[in-house]
């Protein structure tokens, strides 16, 4: 009996092991907790650049990776491009900004 609960613990000391590895990020991916925070991050920012009335959220596409917002899309002037770059490093939990909007 007792050599079954030895390796009944072995077992989901493994299992445990094997779960936490799993859920860590890489430096080409994310976590899970990371994915949801960047998830959380990226909505924000839509929000804050849908709140913005220079701004139209349909030209402006958000992604976030780590913390990281890129900005990417066509915009009507250079004002517009500054004005979602400035707009997106204004949301809590963004830790830099790539913006590689365009002039349309």
């Amino acid at each position: 009996m007792k050599q079954l609960g030895k390796y009944l613990s072995a077992f989901f000391l493994a299992l445990t092991l094997v779960t936490a590895v799993g859920c860590s990020s890489t430096p080409k991916q994310e976590g899970t907790g990371e994915y949801i925070d960047d998830t959380v991050i990226t909505t924000k920012v839509k929000a804050a650049i849908l709140d913005e009335p220079s701004l139209k959220v349909a030209e402006i596409n958000v992604e976030t990776f780590k913390g990281v917002v890129q900005l990417s899309g066509f915009v009507a002037s250079q004002a517009a491009v500054s004005k979602a770059g400035e707009v997106a490093r204004g949301v809590r939990g963004v830790k830099a900004v790539k913006n590689d909007l365009r002039l349309k």
